[in-house]
């Protein structure tokens, strides 16, 4: 009757030995698209800062304009700010931008309609790719 036991507990080392590995299988690929996902998510939030830095280039330009400039803002038109540096650098920033007068009595008041996109790694399906547009109004 011993005979007919061998080899039972192989078995059962075998069973749980696939079972491991495949719940530590999981447990790696879940680890992985996590860190991606966090990767994905920071560039995001660069994206974002690095759009803002282009408002923030044309919101300086638009203070310290003339307000009875015939011209309004020259910097007011579509502008490539290029790559940043520093976190930014990836980024490459487009800044659109028009301008318009209004009279109220007898002040002109410009109106700027300003809109930043932040774009990094190719073009939009590219794994890697990340872009954030900021659009914001200003007056003077």
């Amino acid at each position: 009757m011993r005979k007919l036991q061998h080899g039972f507990s192989i078995i059962t080392a075998i069973f749980l030995l696939v079972v491991l590995s495949s719940l530590g299988i999981a447990m790696v690929s879940f680890s992985t698209t996590q860190h991606q996902s966090v990767a994905m998510d920071v560039m995001g939030s660069r994206a974002y800062q690095a759009a803002r830095a282009g408002i923030d280039w044309t919101a300086f330009y638009v203070v310290n304009s003339a307000s009875n400039a015939a011209t309004a803002v020259p910097q007011c038109a579509a502008t490539n700010l290029g790559t940043l540096g520093g976190t930014l650098a990836p980024f490459t920033v487009n800044v659109n931008c028009s301008a318009a007068s209004h009279v109220e009595g007898a002040v002109t008041i410009w109106t700027y309609d300003v809109t930043a996109t932040a774009q990094t790694g190719g073009v939009a399906g590219d794994p890697g790719f990340v872009e954030r547009v900021i659009g914001v109004k200003m007056g003077k």
